[in-house]
């Protein structure tokens, strides 16, 4: 491949000490582009169905795609992906996990001349790993130990005199194993999903610091610079880009607020009285300026500056999902504590949503009794306290007590433990928390959560199709106007498809999901990028193929898990009791088993199991899957479930 890909793939082995470089086989680029996609069937092909997400088996690896590091617009973003010790599929086996980074760890994985690295084993006293072109160092990390995610930056570029070298590490959270643990690049940007920071932590493995010189050669520099151009003129006069370039992700917290689907108080509620005091308007006293990924002209990003009951400290951010999570889901109004909160994982290096949503069920807990004074050392978990939630990321960071210890399992595992009926009170889909965004005030979320491959996630299927597109378009691309309508239930399975196809090869060419998440959400713009670096002439319909590819690939691995129908599935919070409040309110997903058929029968899967049938995966190229399905008697028959449907 001369143009938009290296060819090469880094593979490092921590146990022995050893590392060596192989290529990359051109068919499986063809059918999977890059980053999530080469990753998965990576994991697929390599790890073991019994393998333990924090043991030496399991692999970590790091993905970008063919236009990384290149003009194409939103070109940041590299995926790391392993087993995931925080997702779960039949009887609690751990599941599949990935976890995508904005910033510029990614473009600089390119330059020096990968396009993935596999870090397998488990080092035998803390190390680094250090990249530099061709010369790949195994590097001691003791002095590291303990040091937050900002600290080990800085101590790397210092030992090796270079302050552009771009470093991924983990904080006192990965170390400690905490599973909602994430990797942080460029000191703000987060791989926050699934626990991946646990799994690095898992391996001895402080930090990846990467320096490359090495170019990325565009096949045809001109069409990609005048689609580009072009790209630019619509994201400016588009107005959820714009407002996205002006206040970020936390313009979210007024338009679900005004949707009647702002998760609050761990979605007992679904708006929250003071949502104005953690709303973007009132973060700007805080901004000192806008930040920008690389090659991205959106710059969704902000630095901050808040003098707190910690002294003064800069950051960076805050997500929607931090503001939010924070802010409505623990009923916490007070801003500032909300932002030292996010301070702290991203110093620790912990996942926002999800610590979040930790502590909040914490807090519903306490509110039920079933969390009390003996387990927390007397501290009160009391709605909208923002010092306990800064005290419970401390505690959980570093494992300390009874309450950090429990609840650095993550909010499925310690219901688990305290039992009493606590897993009712955990939203979630096999373990992982979902996002901020209410699921039974907007059905295709709440259908694409319960499907996402990694487990309760927003971003694999990122419905904003549901919003955006026409009644007009949906009829054409989902058969039925019904699909936009925010509380209707027929085309969502076919939206919730579509989407999940194209975000998927967005993830494939590690294209920022806010570029293509409104005005470029139709396949051409990701085509028109993809054909210039690459060369190559792939049709719109050739690239949503790759992303139904993916998704498929990763089902069929989640299946050999252990995953059934049975699993996709959202909480009883969601499916039973109705909203209280507000424009939604008596909505539940209680049609959730009619969205997942149709679904399923857009997918080709079987209805009763929702296994990927055969006729499907060799239609995708996958005769080798279907291969392994079969012999485990797991290969779908979506024509039985379809004849039962009818008969129903």
């Amino acid at each position: 491949m001369e143009f938009g890909w290296t060819g090469r793939r880094l593979i490092v082995n921590l146990s022995g000490e050893k590392w060596f470089t192989e290529n990359i086989d051109e068919k499986l680029l063809r059918n999977y582009i890059g980053g999530r996609g080469i990753n998965s069937r990576f994991v697929l092909d390599i790890i073991g169905p019994d393998t333990d997400p924090l043991g030496p088996d399991n692999v970590l690896i790091i993905g970008v795609g063919p236009v990384t590091g290149t003009l194409s617009p939103g070109s940041s973003r590299v995926t790391f992906t392993a087993l995931s010790p925080i997702v779960v599929v039949d009887s609690d086996k751990p599941g599949f996990g990935d976890s995508n980074m904005g910033g510029f760890f990614g473009p600089e994985i390119k330059y020096a001349g990968y396009d993935q690295i596999v870090i397998k084993g488990r080092a035998k006293k803390l190390v680094y790993l250090w990249i530099d072109d061709d010369e790949v160092e195994i590097r001691d990390a003791a002095s590291l130990w303990g040091k937050d995610t900002s600290e080990t930056v800085d101590a790397i570029r210092e030992e090796l005199d270079d302050d552009r070298i771009e470093v991924a590490c983990i904080g006192p959270a990965g170390e400690n194993l905490c599973r909602m643990a994430s990797i942080i690049g460029h000191k703000h940007r987060a791989a926050g999903k699934c626990g991946i920071g646990a799994v690095m932590g898992s391996k001895s493995l402080k930090a990846i610091a990467v320096r490359g010189t090495k170019p990325v050669k565009v096949a045809h520099p001109e069409e990609l610079e005048k689609a580009v151009e072009e790209a630019i003129l619509v994201l400016q006069k588009d107005p959820s880009s714009t407002a996205w370039s002006v206040d970020g992700t936390p313009v979210l917290v007024e338009a679900h607020q005004r949707g009647g689907r702002l998760g609050t108080m761990n979605f007992q509620h679904s708006q929250f009285e003071h949502w104005e005091d953690i709303s973007a308007d009132s973060l700007w006293k805080y901004w000192t300026g806008s930040k920008a990924c690389f090659s991205c002209p959106v710059h969704c990003d902000h630095f901050y500056k808040v003098n707190g009951s910690d002294g003064t400290f800069y950051g960076g951010g805050p997500e929607y999902v931090a503001v939010g999570g924070f802010g409505s889901k623990c009923g916490n109004r007070d801003l500032v504590s909300i932002l030292e909160a996010n301070n702290l994982c991203n110093r620790y290096g912990m996942d926002v949503l999800n610590v979040a949503s930790t502590i909040a069920w914490s807090m519903e807990c306490w509110q039920r009794g079933l969390i009390n004074k003996s387990l927390t050392h007397g501290l009160e978990l009391k709605w909208g306290d923002g010092n306990v939630i800064k005290t419970l990321i401390r505690l959980m960071a570093h494992r300390e007590g009874r309450i950090g210890k429990l609840l650095a399992e993550g909010a499925y595992r310690a219901a688990k433990k305290i039992n009493q009926g606590a897993e009712r009170f955990v939203v979630h889909v096999r373990g992982q928390d979902p996002a901020l965004s209410d699921g039974r005030a907007a059905k295709a979320w709440g259908l694409a959560y319960a499907v996402s491959s990694r487990g309760g996630d927003h971003l694999r299927a990122l419905a904003t199709g549901e919003t955006f597109f026409t009644p007009e378009e949906a009829k054409r691309l989902f058969g039925t106007e019904e699909a936009v309508k925010r509380f209707g239930v027929k085309g969502k399975g076919r939206l919730v498809k579509w989407s999940e196809d194209q975000r998927a090869v967005a993830d494939c060419l590690e294209t920022c999901k806010f570029i293509v998440r409104t005005v470029l959400m139709y396949p051409k713009w990701m085509t028109r990028f993809f054909n210039a670096v690459t060369g190559f002439d792939y049709t719109e319909d050739e690239l949503m193929r790759v992303g139904e590819r993916v998704v498929n690939t990763e089902r069929v691995l989640n299946v050999r898990l252990g995953l059934t129908r049975a699993y996709d599935t959202n909480s009883e919070r969601f499916l039973k009791e109705p909203i209280k409040e507000g424009p939604a309110k008596g909505e539940t997903l209680s049609a959730q088993a009619k969205m997942l058929d149709e679904y399923y029968e857009a997918r080709g899967w079987d209805l009763d199991a929702g296994f990927p049938g055969r006729d499907k995966l060799e239609e995708l190229g996958l005769k080798d899957l279907a291969e392994i399905l079969m012999k485990m008697g797991r290969l779908g028959k979506p024509e039985t479930g379809a004849s039962r449907k009818r008969k129903a």
